[in-house]
């Protein structure tokens, strides 16, 4: 699927994958995310837990926002809390990740309820709810209203003044994106 692709992003930085539509943006992220198994090439994070999977070491938010419907939105930020660290996140910290993308006030709301953009905001409630060093976020500003585009810009940029990576999918100029790589379609 990839031929002749190479990059680094150090800490702190942010690298856009920009390219039309089918040329594999979303392949790559899943890729690094270990999600697609690779067939030749590697991947490494320096710095990271040797014995531990990159795809382990990184929050991957796709298309999909992977909520449950029937359980309220903090019930859903916690199953995924719970998840990604393995260990029940504290009431106050999955109530601070709601509070930092603007939808703390719906914490007891059915998923069902939440509007596309709500939605995308408590997807994106999982970077602020689990720590981990390399986010890779495909079209995150879709479906974000300006507002919630100023909150995602200020979770990335909070994690790259951390030391945090991010490698984002996107057809947009994003604020915090340091590289660009243009992929193309093989012909």
């Amino acid at each position: 699927m990839f031929h002749g692709v190479s990059f680094s992003v150090e800490g702190g930085h942010a690298l856009a994958l920009r390219g039309p539509n089918g040329v594999g943006k979303s392949s790559l992220l899943r890729l690094i995310a270990g999600l697609v198994r690779m067939d030749a090439g590697t991947l490494e994070l320096a710095g990271g837990a040797p014995d531990v999977p990159l795809g382990e070491q990184a929050h991957y938010l796709g298309h999909l926002d992977a909520l449950k419907p029937s359980l309220s939105v903090i019930e859903n930020l916690g199953f995924w809390a719970t998840f990604l660290s393995g260990r029940e996140a504290a009431r106050e910290d999955l109530e601070a990740a709601l509070d930092a993308v603007g939808i703390g006030d719906l914490a007891s709301l059915p998923a069902r309820y939440l509007s596309a953009g709500q939605r995308r905001r408590l997807a994106l409630a999982r970077l602020a709810a689990v720590r981990r060093p390399v986010w890779m976020l495909d079209e995150p500003t879709s479906a974000l209203d300006a507002d919630g585009q100023r909150l995602l810009f200020a979770l990335v940029g909070a994690h790259l003044s951390c030391g945090g990576i991010v490698v984002v999918a996107t057809h947009v100029d994003l604020p915090f994106a340091t590289t660009v790589l243009a992929l193309e379609a093989m012909r």
